[in-house]
């Protein structure tokens, strides 16, 4: 009798409808022990791929069976990004998943889906108009509809930048993917993508600064003092709402930031900054420091009045009640200062640009900026540096033309 010429649980090849089979017992990526079938038209071609998977069965876990796209998006939102991630990278992740890439994607295997096919997509979503898509209108009474329930396209369809965004959303589940060995190539990151234009963003000059903060002091704006830290420390808005008073220092004239507010799946978040970088220590200035006892003042009066029911928590920025500031109600009370202290609109964030610009016409020096604004690079930083005010620049051509003038 003829011995054995494989080992125990090395596989075999055999013949399979008009060609070849083989399998090789493998270990999945979940620790199961299973047999993963390779098939061809020769006994060649089948015996060149049992000895490649031969040799990734020993590299490592290997799978048996590859999942659909939307499958493992489910489970890669679940398993990877809602435990390790933000949660407002968590929400961000799940509209693109739910919106974009399982409508245009989700029934192709993880194995089969080529660069083609992720191109296609990509070139189809900005003429989507995501009105039609969503049905937005149509949730709306029928007295309400306006656009695209009644036949009237609004074109609602995303931007470049928000494609750019759906894209990196994909690529990063299809590289979890190659990591859990369930594909060797990442198709979203081969494909062209439109050209993103940033958007010009604006910033105040001193005077516009001056104009809008008096305003807000005055009119014992109780958000004046957030005001303050978003343009002359250049604090990002979750930043500001996410100060306590414990992170205060009067004595020291120094402000620790380490917190922010957001909110994520309908609920305000009192967390950690986003980056280490985000993290550091300030100093306070004069001008910082009065509204921040204006600040206390304001909320002694207001915890007072409400009696023994202020919750805890000691945040800056509260309610009348102590609950904490919402983000959007935030936008709502900066909006209605510009209109009353009669400025150019800026958003919350352009009031950070601001800062950065009125330091560097102070002719400060951009590692100082970088230090102020705690960018992680210092390209961030020279992105802003670079862009002076109007008055910076009138100021320099006149002095390009005097030297020039014979």
């Amino acid at each position: 009798m003829a011995g054995r010429t494989r080992a125990n649980g090395e596989g075999s090849i055999f013949p399979y409808r008009n060609g070849f089979g083989a399998y090789v017992w493998v270990r999945t990526p979940t620790g199961d022990k299973k047999r993963k079938y390779v098939y061809g038209k020769t006994r060649d071609e089948v015996h060149d791929k049992w000895v490649k998977l031969h040799q990734a069965a020993k590299a490592g876990p290997v799978a048996t069976a590859v999942p659909r796209l939307d499958e493992f998006l489910q489970y890669w939102l679940t398993e990877v990004i809602k435990p390790n991630r933000a949660p407002l990278t968590f929400v961000n992740y799940e509209l693109f998943v739910r919106l974009y890439i399982i409508p245009g994607l989700g029934d192709r295997r993880l194995d089969r889906m080529q660069v083609r096919d992720v191109q296609s997509w990509v070139n189809k979503i900005p003429s989507i108009c995501q009105c039609c898509a969503q049905g937005k209108d149509e949730r709306r009474a029928s007295k309400d509809r306006r656009c695209c329930a009644r036949g009237a396209c609004c074109g609602e369809s995303p931007s470049s930048r928000t494609v750019s965004d759906i894209r990196a959303c994909l690529r990063s589940a299809l590289s979890h993917a190659i990591r859990e060995e369930l594909i060797t190539k990442n198709a979203a990151a081969l494909v062209t993508l439109p050209t993103v234009r940033k958007r010009k963003h604006r910033a105040w000059s001193s005077d516009e600064v001056r104009r809008f903060l008096e305003s807000a002091r005055d009119g014992a704006d109780p958000m004046y003092a957030g005001y303050v830290l978003a343009v002359v420390l250049g604090l990002r808005k979750g930043e500001v709402l996410g100060l306590t008073w414990d992170a205060v220092d009067f004595e020291a004239r120094e402000l620790r930031i380490s917190h922010q507010l957001q909110r994520a799946s309908g609920a305000l978040l009192h967390r950690e900054t986003k980056t280490a970088a985000s993290d550091d220590t300030l100093p306070l200035p004069e001008i910082v420091v009065a509204a921040l006892v204006r600040r206390r003042q304001q909320q002694d009066a207001d915890r007072r009045a409400l009696g023994s029911g202020w919750p805890p928590g000691g945040l800056v920025f509260t309610t009348k009640f102590g609950a904490p500031v919402d983000p959007r109600n935030f936008n709502r009370s900066w909006d209605r200062r510009l209109s009353k202290s009669e400025v150019r609109k800026i958003t919350v964030h352009d009031a950070r640009r601001s800062c950065a610009t009125l330091l560097a016409d102070l002719g400060v020096h951009p590692r100082v900026i970088m230090r102020i604004l705690r960018h992680a690079q210092v390209g961030v930083t020279m992105e802003i540096y670079t862009q002076a005010s109007s008055k910076a620049t009138q100021a320099a051509l006149i002095r390009l033309g005097e030297s020039l003038d014979g």
